[in-house]
């Protein structure tokens, strides 16, 4: 009786072993999932007439604050961006043609739904991509220094990112 309970525990203590090894990290990536650590991002065509802008100090109590990024296209082929979104939940962007209509609102993915920008850029056409940050977002912890991005993607896999800045107070 004693030898099947040794001979049960071997057994068991074998297992678990292989198991264990079986489902261990890799230590060194197979060849095809080697890490590439070059920038993959390809530059956009797009040009904006300023990427950052700081609001500066802006209090809670004064609400939503909002700027204009102008985007031209100054190549000779229309452009097409069909992705637009923002780094967090408390900034929303919005295109603007230039008949005054606008597109949007988008914002972060996964916090909701985001639409398909889907915005064709004729050569040499500009579009406001107008930002708006709601610093009551956050509540009382999104006090202090705050850095949003606006990423338009091309289809091309272009990207350009837009950036805003602000010390927010209650």
């Amino acid at each position: 009786m004693n030898k099947n309970i040794i001979i049960s525990v071997i057994v068991a203590i074998i297992v678990l072993t292989g198991l264990l090894w079986w489902g261990r990290p890799n230590q060194k990536p197979a060849q095809s999932e080697t890490v590439n650590t070059e920038n993959t991002e390809a530059k956009s065509v797009l040009v904006a007439s300023e990427k950052l802008y700081d609001f500066g100090t802006i209090s809670m109590k004064n609400g939503d604050v909002t700027k204009e990024f102008t985007v031209t296209n100054p190549t000779d082929q229309d452009i097409v961006v069909p992705s637009l979104v923002t780094s967090c939940m408390c900034t929303k962007a919005f295109i603007v043609k230039s008949n005054g209509k606008t597109k949007g609102p988008f914002g972060m993915p996964g916090m909701g739904y985001v639409p398909p920008a889907n915005e064709t850029i004729k050569a040499g056409e500009s579009r406001i991509i107008r930002v708006v940050y709601d610093p009551n977002a956050h509540g009382p912890a999104g006090v202090g220094q705050i850095d949003r991005f606006i990423i338009l993607t091309e289809a091309s896999g272009g990207r350009l990112e837009l950036e805003i800045k602000a010390l927010v107070t209650p």
